[in-house]
């Protein structure tokens, strides 16, 4: 029993023995990443510990397809197995050599890492597809593609005019294909495309498209409304009402709408476009406003009143001035208005001649505002005299109204008003008499205090002496009466010592 055991134990031995000779390692797949279609590019694989007196069976796999073989080596020796292969584009992808036995189904086949290989096809043929119209309206989408004959691994670039476009969030450029989410002018222009495609960092290939031409029509802007008055004849006026947008592809449709409606309509190529209407003075003609069409978009104006008055008086000139830091006036702005006018025309004249530039040596001319215009005028020697303006309505200067006139020179300017100098003088002349009569009035109370200070030390002196006399009035009766006292106190003394004397 015990040997039948033994032989058992010595017989699983020698089989674990036999099949741990003929274990595989893992084999070692290498070459370039990367080969042109239709040019020879060789694979090798190698197995390390190589056993011996086995024939090894190389094979070269797709690793996501194992049932096509790209190539077969044999090995005996141990050399390094060769895959020559003519790249094509099957080759492509993550090459696996998977090593084994041959004639022994017992040994268990292995595989190599994975082996990343691209296949480049130079790019052809590139041409750029739109499907809509080269002609678009602004704010609409336009896509285009670019369309090759062939090329793997592509990058495009798209170009406008010549000038490589830089992808944006309007400019979207995703694979093969450019999009714009709303064209503008801007966008307006030959369009191309570029393929790229690069061969070992070092070989491109280019393929570059005809150029397509899109035209972008531009939005017509909103048209601005004005009016002119044109005079026709006597009292026969009319106005000239424009419509202008200041952006637009043309033809452009303008039309003119009064509050009952269409009043009429043109279309032109140009950006604006005139209505005349019949006008009565200080009349209200009417609320106007005008649209602008030209298939890309409709625009409206504002409304706009049209009325008419003519210029009344009277015509009102003042001035204000800017000084520096001597306080000397370097500077004046004249303004010019009348009481009534819509439609003003101001001349400005200097001694009775007329200012006719708008700009001259010391001098500029400007409307600030409809119905009043402004004089700037520089301080010098030259630009002394005297100054008027003149209003008149711009469609009839016949009835001219002048402003009073004002002499002005640089003294004139800088000397001290009479106004102001009587007001300096008058305030000078208040605190001298306010300061004269408090001195007064001061002289007067310290008389005053003075005067009954002297009346009280009169009496006190009076009635100090009637004291005193007093006083000594009564000292002297009483010595008096002392002195009788002691004359009789002597007497009797005497008579004692006479009788005394006697005895």
């Amino acid at each position: 029993m015990f040997a039948y055991i033994f032989v058992i134990i010595l017989g699983l031995c020698y089989c674990n023995t036999e099949n741990s000779q003929l274990s595989l390692d893992r084999p070692r797949l290498y070459g370039p990443s990367e080969g042109l279609e239709k040019k020879a590019v060789d694979f090798r694989c190698e197995l390390p510990n190589h056993p011996v007196n086995q024939s090894i069976l190389y094979q070269l796999f797709r690793n996501d397809d194992r049932e096509d073989v790209l190539g077969v080596y044999s090995s005996l020796g141990g050399e390094v197995a060769t895959f020559p292969r003519m790249i094509k584009r099957v080759h492509e992808g993550d090459l696996v050599c998977v090593v084994s036995v041959q004639n022994n189904t017992e040994v268990n086949p292995t595989v190599s890492q994975t082996h990343s290989f691209k296949v480049i096809v130079p790019v052809k043929g590139a041409a750029i597809v739109h499907s809509g119209p080269t002609e678009i309206n602004e704010g609409n989408k336009l896509e285009l593609r670019c369309q090759l004959q062939d090329g793997t691994h592509v990058s495009y670039n798209w170009l406008l005019n010549g000038k490589l476009i830089s992808p944006s969030p309007v400019h979207l450029v995703e694979d093969n294909r450019f999009m714009i989410s709303g064209v503008t002018s801007e966008d307006s222009g030959s369009y191309r495309c570029m393929a790229v495609n690069i061969f070992n960092k070092t070989k491109v290939f280019t393929s570059n498209s005809s150029e397509v031409h899109i035209n972008v029509k531009e939005s017509v802007s909103e048209p601005d409304i004005s009016f002119t008055v044109l005079k026709e004849g006597y009292q026969n006026y009319s106005a000239m009402v424009t419509c202008q947008s200041m952006r637009g592809a043309p033809p452009i449709t303008f039309s003119l709408y009064n509050t009952m409606g269409l009043v009429s309509n043109v279309t032109t190529a140009e950006r604006h476009a005139n209505f005349k209407i019949p006008l009565i003075m200080d009349r209200l003609m009417g609320t106007f406003h005008c649209q602008a069409n030209n298939s890309a978009n409709t625009a409206s104006s504002q409304h706009l009143p049209i009325k008419v008055v003519p210029v009344g008086g009277p015509v009102e000139m003042h001035y204000n001035y800017d000084m520096a830091e001597n306080y000397a006036v370097i500077g004046l702005r004249f303004y010019c208005k009348a009481a009534t006018g819509s439609h003003p025309h101001v001349k400005w004249y200097l001694n009775s001649t007329v200012l006719l530039r708008e700009r001259g040596s010391f001098y500029y001319v400007f409307n600030q505002l409809p119905d009043q215009s402004v004089l700037l005028l520089s301080v010098r020697s030259d630009s002394a005299g005297t100054y008027h303006c003149e209003v008149s309505d711009s469609f009839d200067n016949s009835t001219a109204i002048s402003s009073k006139r004002l002499y002005l020179d640089k003294e004139v300017l800088n000397r001290i008003p009479m106004f102001v100098q009587a007001v300096v003088f008058g305030c000078f002349a208040v605190m001298v008499l306010m300061v004269t009569s408090c001195c007064i009035i001061g002289v007067i109370y310290r008389r005053r205090e003075y005067g009954e200070q002297s009346l009280l030390s009169l009496e006190m002196v009076k009635g100090v002496a009637a004291y005193e006399d007093d006083l000594s009035l009564s000292l002297y009766s009483e010595g008096n009466d002392e002195l009788k006292i002691r004359e009789d106190e002597f007497d009797q003394a005497s008579d004692a010592s006479l009788s005394e004397w006697h005895i």
